[in-house]
């Protein structure tokens, strides 16, 4: 199964649209985070080479690359924008496992870059509007001639392991009940090894060692990538920094509280410890 938000095998990126433009394309359209899908069964995305028969106003569009043979494109509709009838705004959490696996990954890629073109659209430095570049994914502009690539914030996410237990916690804006592994983002020049241990004794006071890597997910949430790591408790106990989360706990493996949803890289780090501990 391919891991969500990456790329499918048969995908290959691109950012000059063919002439002429496919008549089969997909196209991802957004209305701010929420996607346009089939409101009945099977949940598809529109294809088309213009969206012809949607009557949307499209505030811009970028060219994806193909899927397969077929083009992809995304695109972004106002604020306001009502859905056509048959169709519905949904956000990506509620497709997982709903829509296509290939077209669920894609999307992902497709919310990042269309948020970066609508945020990069003048010059940081002189307000200049900027243009698009065709041999690369940028931005550039033509007064100063800085450069805008799609904006990507690296986070590490660490699960901390002590005998049969594991160590979670919880953020504020978690749903009732849930906890996961702990994570932050990655500080200038600081390794991904140094963010863990500041990140774990930051938000819980607790020192680890023994760190593995255990793999990695882009997160459109708005512009994450999530490197996953374990580690095995070094010492120190729980003490909560209220500032970054409301609670911590050591859970036994069979008692763990209500988990993130699958569709994460934390439930597949935690899934995965529990299979090397129960073994």
């Amino acid at each position: 199964m391919t891991m969500p938000f990456q790329w499918p095998a048969d995908y290959a990126p691109g950012i000059v649209a063919p002439e002429p433009q496919s008549e089969d394309a997909w196209w991802f359209v957004f209305r701010g985070s929420e996607l346009l899908v089939a409101s009945a069964p099977p949940v598809l995305l529109p294809r088309g080479p213009r969206l012809p028969s949607f009557g949307l106003q499209l505030e811009r569009t970028l060219y994806l690359g193909r899927l397969g043979q077929t083009s992809c494109y995304s695109a972004e509709t106002g604020a306001d924008t009502h859905a056509p009838e048959g169709w519905s705004w949904e956000s990506l959490r509620a497709l997982y496992g709903v829509l296509d696996e290939s077209l669920f990954a894609l999307a992902g890629r497709a919310l990042q870059l269309i948020g970066w073109d609508r945020t990069h659209q003048y010059c940081g430095a002189c307000a200049t509007p900027t243009q698009p570049r065709s041999n690369e994914r940028s931005r550039e502009c033509p007064a100063c001639g800085l450069l805008a690539y799609p904006r990507l914030a690296p986070a590490v996410m660490c699960l901390v392991r002590r005998g049969r237990e594991l160590l979670l916690g919880r953020s504020p804006r978690f749903a009732e009940g849930m906890y996961s592994a702990l994570a932050g983002f990655v500080e200038p020049g600081e390794t991904l090894e140094q963010c863990v241990q500041r990140e774990v004794r930051e938000e819980v006071g607790v020192e680890v060692a023994n760190l593995r890597y255990f793999g990695s997910q882009p997160w459109p949430f708005p512009h994450s990538l999530m490197i996953a790591f374990f580690a095995e408790h070094a010492g120190g106990e729980i003490v909560i920094d209220a500032n970054e989360i409301e609670d911590a706990r050591w859970f036994d493996i069979d008692a763990l509280p209500r988990l993130p949803a699958r569709v994460s890289l934390a439930r597949r780090l935690i899934q995965a410890a529990l299979a090397e501990m129960t073994v």
